[in-house]
């Protein structure tokens, strides 16, 4: 029989981290480990609300992927002029792609999300539409964009868990990265400073945007990374977002830790084989395996299937795969080999079977 392996240590609790009542002032919040994709907090994660400035992470996603940051960009008479925070565009100046991204995501400058929605999409409605679409393809059901800068429309919104996956998403993306940790830059006679206080206040922080609407209140999306491990905190229509932010990465960093649960080679459990010259076959974890924890979980292994396989078996062969479950959630799957090889038993072996158990020699 297959084995069932417990890891970690201790029972199944609660699997997100507990504020005391009131602490978290936000109408949605979750707190995202960006590596495994648990939220380690949520609050509201799934409701629709508006996203102000927020929208220009999905922004410039779409642009650093779409289009040359070394691009010159000649502005147009569109870009000018945009209602809401500005980098003060002129018609007809040029800049490059990456000094209007500093515009955009230092400055949130509207001004700068309509000249590159422009450049990289034809219009902004041509934009809007390949936002939508990197939103599709990123599997962000709750999410819906309209225009690149935010701007409120009854059909521009997201959830505070689709901010998180696409932040963590587009931290991925070097250019993206570097351009939202930037502190301050100087752009001929423009200096822009990022209006991310974080940047200042908190170790490890490298994004990624504000955001404020009267309609939609104050949003923020922050990245803080230690050790080489990113948390991601979104707040929606949160009047005390920075307190808060600091709040839940460090209690993020503190109360969960990055813990390996499987290790690539290791012997998961073995397996009956039948009609072969050994009566079983280990089977091989083909990857490592990582999940943030608090000391009081545990993860359980699960091995699913008959608990035999037939002769013969190949070392180095696909083994199906093993489950991990936490709180009877599955939170990952781990591909599995076959360690050694298993011949099939010969054909003496196999007559002298058949007498005893019944059978006819032919």
């Amino acid at each position: 029989m297959r084995k069932l392996i417990a890891r970690v240590a201790a029972a199944l609790l609660a699997a997100v981290l507990v504020f005391p009542c009131g602490a978290i002032s936000a109408g949605s919040a979750v707190l995202l480990d960006a590596q495994t994709e648990r939220l380690l907090f949520e609050q509201n994660a799934n409701k629709r609300s508006l996203i102000a400035s927020t929208t220009k992470i999905m922004t410039a996603l779409v642009v650093v992927e779409q289009c040359n940051v070394l691009d010159r960009v000649r502005i147009p008479e569109e870009a000018v002029g945009i209602e809401g925070s500005s980098m003060y565009l002129r018609e007809g100046e040029i800049l490059t792609v990456q000094e209007l991204l500093y515009g955009l995501m230092l400055r949130s400058g509207n001004d700068a999300a309509t000249a590159l929605a422009i450049y990289c999409g034809g219009t902004v409605e041509g934009f809007a539409e390949l936002m939508n679409d990197k939103a599709r393809r990123l599997g962000l059901t709750g999410s819906h964009f309209v225009n690149p800068h935010g701007l409120d429309h009854p059909d521009h919104y997201a959830t505070a868990a689709d901010l998180a996956k696409l932040a963590a998403y587009a931290m991925e993306n070097p250019i993206f990265a570097q351009t939202v940790s930037t502190k301050t830059v100087k752009m001929g006679q423009r200096q822009l400073q990022n209006h991310n206080k974080l940047l200042w206040q908190l170790d490890g922080a490298d994004g990624v945007k504000t955001g404020f609407t009267k309609a939609a209140g104050r949003i923020l999306v922050s990245s803080c990374t230690r050790q080489g491990r990113r948390l991601i905190a979104v707040t929606i229509n949160d009047g005390n977002d920075w307190a808060d932010h600091k709040n839940l990465h460090e209690s993020g960093f503190s109360t969960f830790s990055l813990q390996k649960i499987v290790s690539q080679g290791e012997c998961l459990a073995t397996t009956e084989v039948v009609s072969a010259q050994q009566k079983a076959v280990q089977l091989i974890a083909r990857e490592d395996f990582y999940y943030p924890l608090r000391p009081d979980e545990s993860v359980q292994l699960v091995i699913p299937g008959p608990g035999f396989v037939y002769a013969p078996v190949v070392e180095g062969q696909e083994a199906g795969v093993a489950y991990l479950y936490l709180e009877n959630k599955i939170v990952g799957q781990i591909p599995l080999e076959y360690g050694n090889t298993v011949e099939r038993l010969s054909e003496e072996n196999t007559s002298l079977f058949k007498r005893i158990f019944g059978g006819k020699k032919k």
